[in-house]
C-alpha cells in the first residue's frame, strides 16, 4: 500500500498548465470542475490539499532568445499566478475554501506565503495554491512544489501530467519506451529521468519526499492516486 487515506494527510498537487488549456477558450472548465470535484472529495475525507500550477500555457520564456532568462522566468512567474487566480476561482463557485500564496507581494490578490499562515488555513479545511514559483528566476515550478512539500511537512508530491507515468525514454519518439510501474527517488536522480527536474529531484530525495506521476485527464485520476488496485501511473518511492 502506498498513498491511501488512512496514512497520507498532506499532499502538494502539481497541475500542468498546458493540460488546463483549451484552444478555444484558453481554460478548460470542464476539467477544471472535474478536478474541484476530486478535491472536494478528497478534502472532505480530511486531506490537505496544496496546489501548484505551471504556466507552459502562457508562456515558454526559456526558449526565448530576445530577452534574458532572469526577465523570461519573471513573466512566467505571472502566468502561474493568472493560472492560479483562474483555477482558484473555479473551484470556489464549487463550495471549496480557498486562498492564494504567492513568494512575493502581489497587490490584495494574493497572500505572502508564510508557513504558519499556510498551516493555519489547512486547519480550516482550505486548499491553497502556491503561485509565482520560488519567486525567483533559475527555479521552476517543480522546484517550487519540491520546496512546499519540504516546508510544509507534506506526505507526497502527485504530478498530474499530460502523460500517464514516467519513461525510459520518450515515448512520443520512441515506440518501444519503456514505462516505470515503480521507481525510487535515487533510482529518479541517478538515471536523469526528468521527472521533475534535477533541483527538485533532489530535493525531494533528500527530505524523502514521494511522488506518484499520472495523466490528468484519466478519469478521475486524482482519486486514484490514492488507490493501489486503480492508479495507472508510476509511484516514485522512497528508498
Amino acid at each position: 500500500m502506498y498513498f491511501t487515506e488512512d496514512i497520507v494527510k498532506r499532499v502538494i498537487l502539481k497541475l500542468s498548465g498546458e493540460a488546463l488549456f483549451n484552444q478555444g477558450s484558453g481554460y478548460d472548465d470542464d476539467l477544471i470542475k472535474d478536478i474541484a470535484k476530486q478535491i472536494n472529495e478528497l478534502i472532505c475525507k480530511g486531506l490537505d490539499i496544496g496546489i501548484v500550477i505551471g504556466g507552459g500555457n502562457y508562456w515558454r520564456g526559456r526558449t526565448s532568445e530576445n530577452i534574458t532568462r532572469g526577465k523570461a522566468d519573471q513573466i512566467g512567474m505571472l502566468a502561474t499566478v493568472m493560472n492560479c487566480i483562474y483555477v482558484s476561482e473555479i473551484f470556489r463557485t464549487a463550495g471549496i475554501k480557498t486562498e492564494i500564496f504567492t513568494p512575493f507581494p502581489y497587490s490584495n490578490m494574493t497572500k505572502v506565503f508564510s508557513i504558519d499562515a499556510a498551516n493555519e488555513l489547512f486547519a480550516s479545511g482550505h486548499v491553497l495554491f502556491f503561485a509565482g514559483g520560488t519567486g525567483h528566476p533559475y527555479f521552476s515550478t517543480d522546484t517550487a512544489i519540491a520546496l512546499r512539500a519540504a516546508e510544509l511537512s507534506a506526505d507526497g508530491i502527485l504530478l498530474a501530467k499530460n502523460i500517464d507515468g514516467v519513461y525510459d525514454s520518450d515515448p512520443m519518439k520512441n515506440k518501444d519506451a519503456k514505462k516505470y510501474d515503480v521507481l525510487t527517488l535515487d533510482e529518479m536522480v541517478s538515471k536523469q529521468l526528468q521527472v521533475i527536474d534535477l533541483t527538485a529531484s533532489v530535493l525531494c530525495q533528500e527530505n524523502s519526499i514521494p511522488l506518484m506521476v499520472f495523466d490528468l485527464k484519466e478519469d478521475n485520476s486524482i482519486i486514484k492516486a490514492f488507490s493501489d488496485r486503480d492508479f495507472n501511473g508510476t509511484k516514485v518511492i522512497v528508498g
